[in-house]
């Protein structure tokens, strides 16, 4: 299926509050987290083939944005990787690998909500997590911080595949997060706890339904409109999902359904 192009009113909405414009790019991990504030959530490290805001999309301040096949090498590309670790030890936004294993951002606001569709509660978890997964998490329930040497050894889970399995796991269930990344001597996560950072947010109860609306409510405000599958290719929740999100923000008058599985700004109606 060809995508239709956007109106040219939905693309400069998106340069706005995308930061896809020269003067408004992003240059600072203070810049990063006013995007991500304004948007919600977003992507890190990718370019237009991925629905969406994204932090590098924002460095390069422009809408045809492709990722270089020499990233080593490529100015915005080692800028964009400099501010995700710059803005994961600030510690204001969340960020872990989420719903598809996409390194991800989340403003504070929507972290009860992203929450809810995917943090399972502790009584659930030996239902949910994988025996390795809760082997990890337990180490870090009694030492809150650890290197990803440390807490593999200490884990027992040793074997290096499973181990990433077991993390990647921890984080899509909100978790375990990156708190620091160390380059030298050697490459190495910090891991904690994210309801060591974010106490309050995922102490927060949320119903499902909410979430699924304020998700797709932020996703909304920052693209002026969702085209079909677009919002939930750029938060990680099912098609039903986005759409029960969608349909709820059309009965509350906050959007218009365009044609089936594209909805607008009820405010962009008479723009």
């Amino acid at each position: 299926m060809i995508t239709p192009p956007l109106p040219e009113q939905i693309e400069l909405h998106r340069d706005r509050m995308w930061r896809r414009d020269e003067e408004l790019r992003v240059e600072s991990a203070i810049d990063a987290e006013r995007l991500i504030e304004d948007v919600g959530f977003a992507n890190t490290l990718t370019d237009t083939r991925r629905a969406g805001p994204s932090l590098y999309i924002a460095v390069c301040g422009r809408r045809d944005v492709s990722l270089p096949r020499n990233v080593q090498k490529d100015e915005e590309t080692s800028l964009a990787w400099f501010l995700k670790d710059e803005v994961m030890r600030r510690g204001r936004v969340y960020y872990a690998k989420l719903a598809g294993g996409r390194s991800m951002f989340v403003a504070p606001r929507l972290i009860s909500h992203f929450a809810a569709v995917w943090m399972p509660r502790r009584k659930d978890e030996p239902l949910i997590l994988s025996p390795a997964a809760r082997r990890v998490l337990k180490v870090l329930r009694r030492e809150h911080e650890l290197a990803t040497t440390d807490l593999r050894a200490e884990s027992g889970v040793t074997e290096r595949a499973a181990f990433t399995r077991a993390l990647d796991e921890l984080q899509r269930q909100m978790k375990v997060i990156p708190q620091d990344v160390i380059y030298q001597p050697t490459f190495s996560y910090i891991w904690m706890l994210a309801e060591d950072r974010f106490p309050e947010e995922l102490r927060k109860r949320t119903e499902r339904k909410t979430a699924l609306r304020e998700i797709a409510r932020a996703y909304l405000a920052g693209a002026g409109m969702s085209l079909l599958g677009e919002t939930a290719r750029a938060s990680g929740l099912s098609r039903v999902e986005a759409g029960s999100g969608n349909h709820q923000l059309v009965d509350e008058g906050y959007a218009i359904r365009v044609r089936q599985g594209i909805y607008a700004l009820a405010s962009s109606k008479n723009g």
